[in-house]
């Protein structure tokens, strides 16, 4: 490390490009990171603690009369489990290696609130939404009821370019944490993030405009009941060629744990699909795999779920094609990774339905109505427990 300005040796002159040398990692440095990591989780593998394969920054450990479960973010962690006395045993020991600041309950997390009741457990993002709105210069904007407006098209040569475009890039980046809470920006933010190289004026009007639903929905977030019963349904969809530059199809899904959402992702495909089939079944190939993350996830937290996920698709073709083993003209061109829907069924690990094609995942692929948009968010768990009742 090169020395600081203004440093000398009082014993003897110091030779030329003299630097100092590291007894241990500094806060900053490349390796940082990675070795407070090293040394936080062998600490809690000696305690007996087991890592989870799911995610290597969850650490389980379990016995007849309790459960904890420890989250790490860097130096942030999150300490879970159904036995107090266990929990201050653990922060006593870890207090011992490391120096800790107990904070209590979990209230605010990486810019994410949390309230709780009996009733079950409320996050949201609202002091970061009221920041980015401050920022941007529009508090005092128009709230608007919907992300975006019905059948815009963007493109990418559509309009002007930008003067600044860090102006862009800097609130999209802003936009896209925020959808860790809020789903129903998912669509809007992952949309406009396909122009952060060159932003154009109606970009930028589309992402004031986004800002404006934002002031609507300021203290919005998810809702996780604590009477929710333990299976998995999941909702998936595509809105197929919808981007005008690519003809790429968008790809929607949300997964449940009973009543509660915990995940969702809207994506543009990675390549063109020829048929509004072919897309459909590439979003169920997506949603299988996050599907079977999540039941890797819950064994690793010891919880059961021995019935078959289910999975609803509003395509008939998509379905059969999932359920029937025989290769044919039509589809013989899709890549072979789709097809571990079709696997994952015969396994009994997924059980496929159909649906009306109004639907939950519609909220991800495309832009809705005012009154079919908030109709579908009711219905995703979304709550503002900011609202006056």
């Amino acid at each position: 490390m090169q020395l600081p300005p203004g440093y000398y040796s009082r014993v003897s002159p110091l030779p030329p490009n003299a630097v100092c040398r590291l007894h241990k990692s500094l806060c900053g440095l490349r390796q940082a990171s990675r070795q407070w990591f090293a040394k936080f989780s062998s600490t809690l593998l000696q305690l007996g603690f087991q890592q989870s394969q799911s995610d290597n920054s969850l650490f389980v450990k379990s016995d007849a009369s309790f459960f904890t479960a420890i989250l790490v973010y860097v130096d942030d962690i999150i300490v879970a489990s159904n036995n107090p006395s266990h929990v201050q045993t653990l922060t006593a020991v870890l207090n011992d290696t490391f120096r800790l600041k107990n904070l209590g309950n979990l209230k605010f997390f990486l810019g994410i609130e949390v309230a709780r009741s009996t009733k079950g457990i409320t996050i949201c993002q609202r002091q970061y939404a009221l920041q980015i709105l401050k920022d941007s210069g529009y508090l005092g904007c128009k709230p608007r009821s919907t992300p975006m407006d019905v059948g815009l098209k963007l493109s990418l040569n559509s309009g002007e370019l930008i003067p600044d475009p860090a102006i862009y890039r800097r609130l999209i980046g802003r936009l896209i944490y925020l959808t860790i809470t809020r789903p129903d920006l998912s669509y809007a933010v992952n949309h406009l993030s396909q122009f952060m190289a060159s932003p154009r004026l109606p970009h930028l009007q589309a992402a004031y405009r986004l800002l404006g639903y934002l002031k609507q929905t300021i203290g919005q977030g998810l809702f996780f009941s604590s009477s929710s019963h333990i299976h998995l349904n999941a909702f998936c969809d595509s809105d197929w060629a919808t981007c005008p530059d690519s003809r790429r199809s968008v790809t929607g899904y949300c997964i449940f744990i009973g009543d509660s959402l915990v995940s969702w992702k809207s994506k543009k495909q990675p390549t063109v699909s020829r048929s509004s089939t072919e897309a459909e079944y590439r979003s169920m190939a997506n949603v299988t795999c996050e599907l079977l993350w999540i039941l890797s996830l819950l064994k690793d937290l010891h919880v059961l779920h021995s019935a078959p996920a289910h999975l609803f698709c509003d395509n008939q073709s998509a379905l059969h094609l999932a359920a029937n083993p025989v290769f044919h003209e039509r589809t013989k061109h899709i890549e072979i990774d789709c097809h571990l829907v079709r696997e994952h069924i015969l396994k009994g690990h997924l059980k496929t339905f159909p649906i009306p094609s109004k639907q939950l995942a519609d909220i991800l692929t495309k832009p809705l109505l005012p009154s079919q948009f908030s109709v579908l968010l009711s219905k995703m768990g979304v709550l503002n427990i900011y609202s006056p009742s």
